[in-house]
């Protein structure tokens, strides 16, 4: 029953697939804003979970408008080749953050993340 309003990012855990496209099955994650992190309110429904995000290190590529599922493919597919084989990062997931509200058509943000290991 509290509202928290939007935060950004916007961040959607994507799970890539043998040849690159994402599989079905997503994480979709909000942060808390800061007057709720040391005791946020409890969800109603039982499919949302808090979760603490530890600090990573991350590679990231950035990137303008909306963006849609083949858009974070192909970004990720960049970001692969311009790290090549020597960079060490996780590769079952990589995550999809986008910034801007739905209604905000001009100078968008989204990045594609790669978790360093």
């Amino acid at each position: 029953g509290v509202g928290m309003g939007m935060t950004a990012p916007v961040s959607i855990t994507a799970f890539p697939a043998e040849d690159g496209s994402l599989q079905q099955k997503v994480k979709v994650s909000l942060r808390i804003p800061s007057q709720f992190q040391d005791n946020p309110p409890c969800p109603s429904d039982e499919s949302i979970k808090i979760e603490e995000r530890q600090g990573m290190t991350i590679y990231s590529m950035q990137f303008g408008g909306y963006a849609k599922e083949v858009d974070y493919v192909n970004y990720a597919a960049k970001l692969k080749s311009v790290l090549g084989s020597e960079a060490a990062y996780r590769k079952d997931f990589y995550l999809c953050n986008g910034y801007d509200p739905p209604m905000k058509p001009y100078g968008r943000r989204n990045e594609v993340w790669f978790v360093k290991e």
